[in-house]
């Protein structure tokens, strides 16, 4: 078995994609771009605009969400988003900056300021509801 590339040296993989074969654990050998996956919803495709185009990335499952990247992995200027696999419209975001410090909001309402912690929270969870 050969080693898994680093996340910013895998090669998109081109070939459209639909929601229900996104993969459900990190895909080591290549990247799914956004722009492939054929029901991807704004809010994925356009998260990196603002930090340079980046290309957005696919990255795993996370219980109900779908986690998505733009921008690279460490100690970056990057922004991650995760879509409910099953509502493409519900969404959150969490924003990574170059020191190291990031901000975004899960589906629980609350404020991170880690990405670890963001993440725990969307781990089972769906958004709460009024």
């Amino acid at each position: 078995m050969s080693r898994p590339l680093p996340a910013d040296e895998r090669p998109f993989d081109d070939t459209p994609i639909h929601t229900g074969d996104l993969p459900a654990t990190p895909v080591r050998d290549r990247n799914i771009g956004a722009d492939v996956w054929i029901e991807a919803p704004s809010s994925v495709l356009r998260a990196g605009d603002d930090i340079g185009g980046a290309r957005v990335a696919y990255k795993r499952r996370l219980g109900p969400w779908l986690l998505w990247r733009a921008g690279p992995a460490r100690r970056a200027d990057a922004r991650y988003v995760a879509v409910l696999a099953d509502d493409l419209d519900v969404h959150h975001t969490f924003r990574l900056f170059p020191d190291g410090s990031g901000d975004g909001i899960g589906p629980s309402g609350t404020r991170h300021t880690r990405f670890r912690t963001w993440k725990e929270d969307l781990i089972g969870r769906r958004p709460e509801t009024a």
